[in-house]
């Protein structure tokens, strides 16, 4: 057994962490406050070929794994981005070359992964909706037939990145969910072009007010009479459930490197202010108070992060790896949120300046706790499907 990253995964972490190395907390204060994409740090990792780490080298990419991704976001995260980083990996890499490449027929590979691997092609992934939550077995957006082609109806919410996509990932039910059988049966997943759908008045969204991780808005999306070609299928025609999984592991797996990367920098910020500031003649990181929360967050960082690589390393080796890609999600966005509810303690009243980073990384670590799916459904997995416990429902 070797606990040692392979070389490629090494190169991510040294080549992202270059370009990191640029950009201080300060930048990523204003890109936050500014609520704005992180034009510069997008444009040095695709210069870079960064972005396209998970695209065959047959269409311009690395040719990497999951691994090496979630070893990318992980150090995007820790240098100072924290939740930020997670919509620059997932949301084009993950969401858009990793399911293409896995599920995308040879002319849609051929379409769209060159443009994936440098970054002048963006997307989105539209699973979500108001009605449904968490339950994504019980969405309606619906895509029925008409002729060769399918006509879509409905609504998504917490859509993040629809501004920038050039396509979007759309789950949709071709056989509505209370004659499915097996309900996971009758999902399809289209890949729609977004600005082309907008144009047509068949495409619509609306930006979500949200309490942090402002630099990229998320939306609700409202699809009217999108008419979509039988070549837009992603995948097979009712057997969306097989691209489904593959999206949604890889999705829990990134954004537990990108928590894993936030726990880091919420940990730095805690510890430099612990070792700097003065109370009662001394640092206040003497306190075993104050040093002790952060030990134990330090242990559950390294924790997350062994469950994190064991989960990347099982999905590129073709191995199930739900059970791994939901205990890396829980563990490590729990490790985020002590982390920065320790840095707010530690700093005490001065965390609740906006001249410190503790409130953007309390918002952003906070979000991991519930989204893309709750701690408590999580759990529920572990009890029923590990455990064998009944279900309650």
């Amino acid at each position: 057994m070797d606990f040692t990253l392979p070389a490629s995964a090494q190169a991510v972490q040294r080549g992202v962490g270059d370009i990191c190395a640029r950009y201080d907390m300060a930048y990523w204060q204003r890109c936050e406050s500014e609520k704005r994409w992180p034009e510069e740090v997008w444009a040095e990792l695709a210069k870079g070929g960064w972005l396209g780490l998970a695209v065959p080298e047959e269409y311009g990419g690395g040719g990497q794994g999951l691994l090496e991704l979630a070893v990318a976001t992980e150090t995007l995260s820790a240098s100072g981005s924290a939740g930020g980083s997670a919509f620059t990996y997932v949301l084009t890499p993950g969401f858009g070359a990793m399911t293409l490449t896995r599920h995308g027929t040879a002319e849609q590979r051929r379409a769209l992964l060159p443009g994936l691997a440098t970054g002048e092609i963006e997307t989105c992934f539209a699973l979500t909706e108001p009605d449904a939550g968490s339950n994504a077995l019980a969405i309606s957006t619906q895509a029925r037939r008409d002729g060769d082609d399918f006509v879509v109806n409905g609504q998504k919410i917490w859509i993040t990145g629809v501004q920038r996509a050039t396509w979007m990932l759309l789950v949709t039910r071709t056989i509505p969910a209370a004659e499915a059988r097996p309900r996971s049966n009758g999902l399809t997943v289209f890949l729609v072009n977004v600005p082309e759908a907008v144009a047509a008045g068949q495409l619509s969204f609306r930006p979500i007010p949200k309490m942090g991780a402002n630099t990229t808005p998320s939306n609700m999306v409202f699809l009217d009479d999108l008419r979509l070609p039988p070549t837009a299928v992603l995948g097979r025609v009712d057997q969306g459930a097989a691209v489904l999984w593959d999206i949604l592991n890889p999705e829990r797996i990134l954004l537990a490197a990108s928590a894993l990367g936030g726990a880091e920098v919420a940990l730095r910020v805690a510890v430099a202010y612990a070792r700097e500031r003065e109370v009662f003649g001394r640092p206040i990181g003497a306190n075993q108070a104050i040093a002790f929360p952060l030990a134990q967050v330090k242990a559950k960082i390294e924790l997350a992060r062994l469950m994190l690589y064991k989960a990347a390393w099982s999905f590129d080796q073709g191995l199930p790896c739900g059970t791994e890609a939901n205990i890396a999600k829980l563990t490590a966005s729990q490790a985020a949120w002590e982390a920065a509810d320790a840095a707010f303690q530690t700093h005490g009243g001065m965390a609740y300046s906006l001249e410190y980073p503790v409130a953007r990384l309390l918002a952003d670590a906070r979000i991991g706790r519930v989204a893309p799916v709750t701690e408590e459904l999580l759990l529920n997995y572990l009890a029923t499907q590990v455990l064998g416990l009944p279900r309650s429902f």
